[in-house]
């Protein structure tokens, strides 16, 4: 076994959250050493949207260029295409998201494996040791925290600081470290395909809406391409599989409630269309001793509201803005993280429920409280945030409009 030298930090995961904590620290002068498994950022179905929120992330943390330069793409519009409205009164109710937030330009759409590979050069580039394919990892924290890895037969001991897991949602991290997560059984089943040669939709509008037993997502990147994204019924399960599962993913986006939705017949599928569990999961605490968890290894929110990469941003950001601020790198400097996360995760589940309460409910009684709550929510602020935090953020939203009480007369509507 080689030993190396201390480190400040050791960042397991060069997804968007650890890329972008260690990208921060570095740019400070800390000794960063960022392990990832992928020697290639592969395209899956992840999240490709910033929302407006987590764009003031990256800003804070100094990232925004990169992710533009690796395609990323400002969205200013949002337009609800859906069965209980015609198409042109969704276009004269559009969202201008660009007026979501003070000097935020909208939501930014990027590639998952573009923003990977931009993140990781940044935290290279500032700094950091970047080590990709790597094998097996083990943990120590405590006092004297320390990372065993595996790189080219070669096993390498490295005493840190602080050990960072940003290694996703199934975390050898959270697992070494010994803290548990509690999941919810899905929500709903929901999968995406990345398409080319969209070019009749318009590149500045995101659009999501429901029509009969589907709630439908479109994400637009730059050169004609978009992340198209269908949800069904748990119930449904394989509806969407084997060898044809591309062709009948774009006919069912041939919806009536979208114009010209004969668009999508002729756009160019990728390989990668896969169908997942929306679920939420959450950790008890995301900080022990000699170690803190980010990004989808500390837990995540239902992927029906498209928050996984803002949290990313925001939990990178808190975590470097907390290292800091002091010298003693211990849990109680983690703490204002830890209180944070919980409410904020908390208040972002809410979201998830209300829209899948509503976008997902297929009867003619979910229509009528869908068609309700459109005509409420634009003069009622309260009741309107559950949906604006998706875009503004858990706490850019009042406070009551996460109570139970406010949910409960939500939910009444229609």
């Amino acid at each position: 076994m080689a030993t190396a030298e201390r480190r400040d930090a050791v960042v397991i995961g060069g997804g968007i959250a650890g890329s972008s904590l260690a990208a921060a620290l570095a740019g400070d002068g800390y000794d960063v050493l960022l392990l990832e498994r992928q020697t290639v950022y592969r395209d899956k179905v992840r999240g490709e949207v910033i929302n407006c929120w987590g764009v003031v992330e990256l800003l804070r943390l100094g990232l925004e260029r990169q992710l533009l330069d690796a395609g990323g793409t400002y969205i200013d519009r949002f337009i609800g295409f859906d069965e209980i409205v015609d198409p042109e009164t969704a276009r004269a109710n559009a969202l201008h998201l660009d007026e979501m937030l003070p000097g935020i330009r909208g939501v930014l759409d990027v590639g998952h494996p573009e923003a990977c590979e931009a993140l990781a050069t940044a935290a290279a580039e500032a700094g950091a040791t970047v080590v990709r394919g790597i094998g097996d990892v083990t943990v120590t924290g405590g006092p004297h925290p320390s990372v065993r890895y595996e790189y080219n037969d070669i096993e390498y001991e490295v005493p840190c600081r602080l050990v960072v897991g940003a290694d996703g949602r199934t975390s050898t991290v959270r697992r070494q470290l010994g803290i548990s997560l509690t999941q919810t059984p899905p929500n709903s089943l929901g999968g995406g395909m990345l398409v080319e040669d969209l070019h009749e939709w318009p590149a500045n509008v995101t659009s999501i809406g429901t029509e009969k037993d589907l709630l439908y997502f479109v994400f637009p990147r730059a050169g004609a391409k978009a992340r198209l994204y269908l949800l069904h019924d748990v119930a449904q399960k394989g509806r969407f599989a084997g060898p044809t599962r591309q062709a009948d993913f774009l006919k069912a986006f041939q919806l009536d409630c979208i114009p010209h939705s004969e668009m999508f017949a002729t756009a160019s599928p990728s390989e990668s269309c896969a169908f997942y569990p929306m679920n939420d999961a959450w950790t008890d605490g995301p900080v022990v001793p000699g170690a803190v968890l980010i990004g989808d290894a500390a837990g995540w929110t239902d992927p029906v509201v498209g928050q996984g990469l803002s949290i990313a941003l925001r939990d990178a950001r808190l975590v470097w803005e907390a290292l800091r601020s002091s010298g003693a790198w211990s849990p109680q400097i983690l703490k204002p993280y830890v209180d944070e996360r919980e409410e904020r995760m908390r208040r972002l589940r809410v979201s998830g429920a209300v829209r899948t309460a509503m976008n997902m409910t297929f009867t003619p009684e979910g229509a009528a409280r869908r068609k309700a709550y459109a005509k409420a929510w634009p003069t009622d602020p309260v009741l309107a945030g559950s949906r604006l935090a998706t875009f503004q953020g858990a706490f850019g939203v009042p406070d009551e409009s996460f109570h139970p009480g406010t949910i409960q007369r939500l939910l009444a509507l229609g």
